[in-house]
């Protein structure tokens, strides 16, 4: 994986987007579908209820067309990134639910499909830490012989006490073993890490920056504690619970977080948003290119990088 920051022209991290045109020599974009997977926490394996940031279609899958089948929902998922971002080649990524929670073979069909559509050059699966049999792994393992592979762990927290609050139903431990089962097999890992969950000290939150690095993760998405209709969050934020992050000092959170990260790992985001219908705080998270850019202020107002506290 690569580490020389100076890849970016305009950014002063190490960007997932400069990665993969590094890798296909032209603008690749990943198309967000709805498989039709469901979640151990969800279905009375482990609980009935969710994670309590999740909503009824799983976290992060607001505006996926989730009657289509896979093949269709990619098919309008070109002709969308085409018109918006000039992208020439995709990634099909499996992204509500948990995209692994299946048997073998429906798995192997569901994964095939998305590869067969033409312009298709990868994929990107996320799923629980809980949810890697081996099994599964191997064949993953195999498959990323054959296609562009990123396998996307929701870890959210490095501590076992705001796991238990979110609901998470498993614990920091899993995370790990999931981790290094998935790298001993040479699998690309993305973790998934929420900034600003309730309890949390900035100190807390800046340690997932050092525990990633340990692990060895290949990339990293980093996420803002945001409230969506219709979720246990939100009652809890209705009753005062629960206090949202301000713009400003969640940029300066994320620079600090960059400056603590290895160089090598690729960032696959810095913010994100549920969409206007379903945003219920923070609305500041929905102009997510002012957040962006003001990361990016604040970085060259340091002038810092990341990694420029990174210590091996």
């Amino acid at each position: 994986m690569p580490g020389n920051l100076t890849m970016s022209l305009v950014k002063r991290y190490n960007t997932f987007s400069d990665d993969l045109k590094l890798v296909f020599g032209c603008k690749v974009q990943r198309i967000s579908i709805d498989a039709g997977f469901t979640c151990p926490n969800r279905d009375g394996s482990l609980d009935t209820e969710g994670c309590i940031f999740c909503g009824g279609h799983g976290s992060g899958s607001y505006g996926i067309l989730r009657d289509l089948g896979i093949a269709s929902q990619l098919e309008d998922g070109k002709e969308v990134m085409r018109r918006k971002y000039r992208a020439s080649k995709f990634i099909a990524f499996f992204q509500a639910y948990s995209n692994t929670y299946a048997p073998l073979d429906m798995l192997k069909t569901l994964y095939s499909e998305a590869l067969s559509v033409p312009e298709i050059v990868g994929l990107v699966i996320a799923t629980r830490p809980d949810c890697l049999p081996d099994d599964v792994l191997n064949y993953l393992e195999e498959l990323s012989g054959q296609t562009y592979l990123w396998l996307e762990l929701g870890m959210q927290s490095m501590h076992d006490g705001s796991l238990k609050l979110i609901n998470r139903r498993h614990n920091h431990d899993c995370s790990v073993d999931a981790v290094q089962r998935a790298r001993l097999r040479g699998l690309r890992v993305c973790a998934h890490v929420i900034l600003g969950l309730p309890g949390e000290s900035r100190e807390e939150m800046l340690a997932m920056a050092g525990e990633l690095n340990r692990l060895g993760v290949e990339g990293v998405k980093l996420h803002l504690l945001h409230v969506m209709k219709g979720t246990v969050l939100a009652e809890m934020y209705d009753r005062g619970e629960v206090k949202m992050m301000g713009r400003d000092d969640y940029a300066g959170l994320v620079c600090d977080f960059l400056e603590l990260l290895d160089p090598r790992i690729l960032i696959h985001r810095l913010t994100g948003d549920g969409g206007h219908d379903n945003l219920v705080a923070p609305l500041w998270s929905l102009k997510k290119f002012e957040v962006l850019n003001l990361i990016d202020a604040e970085m060259e107002h340091r002038g810092t990088i990341q990694g420029s506290r990174f210590s091996p």
